[in-house]
Formats: structure tokens, sequence, C-alpha cells
């Protein structure tokens, strides 16, 4: 033990006076904060060598991060977030909310339930697995999907996180029913979209294998949920049990994120290990300056007090999925009481020129499959005067280590703006009126104004829509997009199938707008994003122009036992999202395809082409 000190700095004289002065009386506690000393130096020098990130700022904007650390620092502020101080923040309920800081302990002891769930599915030939689920119930199972490659054997990991009826007969076509299982994620239980996707596909895989079909079926959700009474009286393989007091956005490393990926054969063990080098590093122990999570989160929060609050999210292309996971937790955590973040995940990369000065750009770069070009836009940003914070990752296991940096730091950077980062009060508001529009049997009734009506394509407004342009698609827009201040952001919501073809025409659109109008822009696909990055746009700040983007279902697909369809079930969802938006007194106009999406879309682009030109 006393090499151990020597070899940290600690020497035996050291100990000696110590104890001298103290008396033989306070020997243990003087040893114990000896001990600390040696742990708090261990986990520094582990800090430092993880934390592999650096930032360009320009002096006023370093100097006001360095306030915050200092702040910090002087209040004991990482001790306070440790301990679960709800002061940190509002001062409500957060106290409550804080089991992701040992979620990669905690997740341990269920490694041998998952380990075995997923061992024997394998055995019996599953070859496809389909996550049923929404916002933070999906968005971390989709990274484990879209980035680690398929594993030998095991099965396919595919996330269904819509409701519309062209994306589910899509996802049907892929996979054979008879060799799929389902996993049913929700933490409250309650959430329409997964509930309805479960009814639909155990009928369809009871049509095929009768009374084994339960059997192919797993649910995740949080003790006592309907979720869970359902899935016990339905039969369901195996019910995995989450931490109430993990909200969704957090629970990534909890079961919600770990069951899915081990059933596609990633070292879930192996991830858990990874990351809890981050949380080690990033300990009540470790000082602000050396605290990658605090440290991130000082300079997120310092920034958006200066104005600075569209977090640019430019990833390597691999792990291009995590900025999808990371825009929900910023959103959702942040955009509330008219304050936050507005992250910007996906943007096509341009020259310095086109951006305003409201920008925070994330680099998170992967040393073995890094972007050339994503580099070369990286330098020249920060060139230009931008602050861009880099962030070096080794492989696609330490992505545990950024799952959690993340979370500390919008933990950390909603304290500095002063709100709740564990609520989301507005993605309530949208639940509860699509409800109420299923209730009311249709989604017709809506108080908006048509504002075009060009044929294949309608363009509406709310009661504010009046004095907008009428005389075609592109004065009407012109008319929109000429409001526009510097630190706006547009967003393009489209309620429609994510097909590689309507996500080009979407990067295209906002291309256009962000090189037009300097305004970052956001393409969301619906009805994900209300679960996510809808927070923001109705409770953050009220700086946005959103776009909406429905059209026609060509083949609608019943459910199960009720009286409506998916896609009554998504249009009611876009209704209710617009209403929301505008009772929140945000500009919004909403457009409709009467034919084709791919062809509404080309329209659609055609026209904000001429309004911008």
């Amino acid at each position: 033990m006393l090499d151990e000190l020597e070899r940290s700095g600690i020497s035996l004289d050291a100990v000696t006076t110590k104890l001298t002065s103290d008396g033989v009386q306070s020997f243990a506690d003087s040893f114990d904060e000896l001990l600390a000393g040696v742990q708090e130096r261990r986990i520094q020098t582990l800090g430092s060598a993880l934390n592999r990130y650096s930032a360009k700022l320009d002096g006023d904007s370093a100097q006001a991060v360095q306030r915050v650390l200092d702040d910090w620092r002087k209040g004991g502020k990482i001790r306070r977030l440790w301990n679960a101080d709800a002061s940190l923040w509002t001062g409500a309920d957060e106290s409550k909310w804080l089991g992701w800081l040992d979620a990669s302990t905690d997740s341990k002891a269920q490694l041998p339930e998952i380990g075995e769930v997923a061992a024997d599915l394998r055995k019996q030939g599953v070859k496809d697995a389909v996550l049923l689920g929404m916002g933070g119930s999906s968005l971390g199972a989709e990274v484990f999907a879209r980035v680690f490659e398929a594993q030998r054997d095991w099965p396919r990991l595919h996330i269904l996180d819509s409701t519309n009826p062209e994306a589910i007969r899509s996802l049907e076509s892929a996979i054979d029913l008879s060799r799929t299982a389902f996993i049913v994620s929700s933490k409250s239980g309650t959430t329409l979209e997964p509930n309805i996707l479960r009814d639909y596909f155990l009928d369809r895989v009871q049509s095929l294998i009768r009374e084994k079909a339960a059997s192919r079926f797993l649910a995740i959700s949080d003790p006592g949920s309907s979720l869970v009474r359902a899935a016990q009286e339905q039969g369901f393989r195996h019910t995995f049990l989450g931490n109430p007091q993990i909200g969704g956005r957090y629970s990534v490393l909890s079961v919600f994120g770990l069951v899915p990926a081990a059933i596609m054969g990633v070292d879930v063990a192996a991830l858990l290990r990874s990351t809890e080098k981050m949380v080690r590093s990033c300990s009540a122990n470790v000082p602000a300056e050396q605290n990658p999570g605090v440290l991130l989160g000082a300079a997120l929060g310092a920034l958006a007090m200066r104005g600075r609050n569209k977090v640019t999210i430019v990833a390597s292309p691999q792990i291009a999925a995590f900025g999808g996971w990371l825009e929900q937790l910023i959103a959702e955590s942040t955009g509330k009481e008219g304050r936050g973040f507005i992250p910007v995940d996906g943007e096509p990369l341009g020259a310095p020129d086109v951006y305003g000065r409201d920008r925070i750009f994330v680099y998170l770069r992967l040393d073995r499959d890094f972007d050339g070009e994503q580099d070369r836009a990286m330098a020249a940003l920060e060139g230009a005067g931008q602050p861009v914070l880099r962030f070096a990752i080794g492989g696609i296991y330490d992505l545990g280590q950024e799952f959690f940096r993340w979370e500390l730091a919008t933990a950390v950077a909603g304290s500095v703006i002063g709100i709740n980062p564990f609520n989301q009060p507005d993605v309530e508001a949208s639940k509860v009126k699509t409800r109420a529009l299923m209730q009311a049997g249709n989604a017709a009734g809506s108080p908006l104004t048509a504002v075009v009506d060009a044929g294949p394509v309608q363009l509406f407004a709310g009661p504010g829509g009046t004095s907008l342009k009428r005389d075609s698609l592109a004065s009407a827009l012109r008319s929109f997009f000429a409001g526009a201040q510097p630190d706006d952001y547009c967003a393009l919501l489209a309620y429609l199938e994510p097909t590689p073809e309507i996500l080009d025409s979407l990067q295209r659109i906002r291309r256009k707008i962000r090189d037009r109008k300097h305004l970052a822009t956001c393409a969301e696909i619906g009805p994900r994003f209300l679960h996510s990055t809808g927070q923001a746009y109705k409770g953050g700040p009220n700086t946005g122009l959103g776009v909406e983007i429905t059209g026609e279902h060509a083949r609608d697909v019943n459910v199960p036992g009720q009286s409506y369809s998916f896609g009554r079930v998504i249009d009611a969802t876009a209704q209710g999202d617009f209403e929301v938006l505008l009772e929140r007194g945000r500009r919004a106009l909403r457009v409709h395809f009467r034919q084709d999406a791919a062809r509404g879309l080309q329209i659609l682009e055609q026209a904000i082409s001429e309004a911008l030109g």
C-alpha cells in the first residue's frame, strides 16, 4: 500500500506527518483521506486520457466557459449532481430522474438474463428482430442497428418507429414473419404507437404460427406498466424491467438499449466496460476542468447564453446514427420554457459563409473511419471563427462512453441555462391532442386556412396565415420565409415513409433554405420526432419556421380490433402536432400531397427554389 501511495506522489513522510498531527484516534479518517487522494489522481489521469476533446473558441467565449467551470468548482456542483441535489436545476422532481448515473454498473446484473434470451433466440433460428418503440425507446437501439455490423448468425435488427402505412408494409416485406422476433419497447407502456404496432404484428404472426406467436414477442417496460400486464396476459416470451428513475432519452445504457443490442450480437459487456471508464472520469472526484462531461456541459451552456444554441452535429459516416440519438437527448432535455438548444443533425456540409453566428459545431470523428471532407470542412469553420467541439472516438464500442458523456453534459447544460432537463411538457401536449382527435372519430375540423390549392399540392396555414400571398405555392412560401430572422431555424416535419428518395429530397430542400437564408435546418420524420425533437420545436426558443409535410395513403393498413387505421392515426398525429405548434404561437405551414409523395416533394422543392431565388 505504501508503494501505491509513493507512485501516486504521496510520500511516507506525508503519511507520518498526517498521523502525528491528527493523533492516533484519527488514523482511519486520515488514511481514508489519503486513499481518496490516490483515487482522485488516478481518475484525473484517466479523465485526461479519455477526454480526447478539443475546442477552438474565441477569447470571450473561452472566458465565459471558464466562468461556468469556476462556478461549478466553487459551488461543489459536481458532487451535488452525483448526490441528486435538485436545487442544481429548478428544485422540482429532478432528483427522481438520475438513475442513469449508475446505469452502466446496475445493468451488469441483468446481463445474464439478457444474454440467455438473446442466445436462445439465435439457437431457435430467428433471422430478424424488430423493435417497436418511439423516441428514447427506439433511437438508442437504432444506433446499434446502424453502427454495428451485422453479426454472423445473429438476427438482423430493424427499428419500426412509425405508424405510416407505407413504412409498415415496407418493413413487413423485408422480413420473414415466421422467423422474426418482436421487441415491444415503452417505458410507460401507454404510448399509442408501439401498442398498436404490437397488436398488428401479433395478429400477423398468429395467422402463421398460431399459438406459438406470443413466444416470439418480448417486452421492455418499467415495473407495473400496462405493457408489462399485457405481456403477461398474452404470454410473451420474456419481459425485461427498466429502472423507473431513468427517463426514456437517458435509457440507452439500460435494458432499453442493451436488450436489442444483445439480440443482434453486440458484446454488451464490452460496451459497458468501455462506458465505465468514462463514468469514472466524470465522477464527483474529478475537477470541473478535467471532467469530460462537466467540461462539455459548461461549454454548451456558456455558448448558449451567448446566443449560440444551434448544436450542429457532424459525425463520421459509420457512426452517423449517433446523431439521431444525440439530437433527441439535447432537444427533449433542454428545449422548454422558451430556452434551450436546437440540435441540427445530418445537415449537408457547406462553406463557412452559409452559416450564421448562432451555431456550435460538434464533430464526432471516428479514428479508423473518418471522412476527409468533414475534416476539411471543420478546419474551414474553425478558420472562420465558428466554435468547433471535436471528439476523437477510438472505436464503435467507445460509443458507450459518448452516451454517458453527453447525458452528463446535457444535465450540466440544463443547470447552466436554468431548466429541468428531465421533463417534456410539450411532448405530452401533442399526445393529448392526438388522443382527442382519435376519440372524435376523425382528423378533420382543424382551424386551418387553405392558402394555396395547386392540384397535387395544398398549402395550409393557421389563422395568422391569411397574410400570405395566395397566387402560387412559390409566392406563399416567399412571403412565409420573408419573415425569417438571422437566429431563426427551419424544421421540415415530414410525416412520410423515410425512403432514400424522400430523404434525399428533404436534404436538397434544407440545403437550399440554409444556403439562401443562412438558417439552421432540421429534417425530421414523423411521428418519431414528436417523441424527441418535437419538444424543442414547441417549447424551446420561438425562433423556428416549421413546414409540416403530409400525404395521402395509397394503401392503408387497419389496426386489429379497432375501428381506425394506421393512416388515420398518423393523420391525427400530424394534425395534433400542427395545432399545438399554432397554440404555442409558432410560425408554421402545412403542405399536403394529394398524390405520390416523391412527386409532391419535387414540386415543393421547385417552389422553394423559386421562393428563395
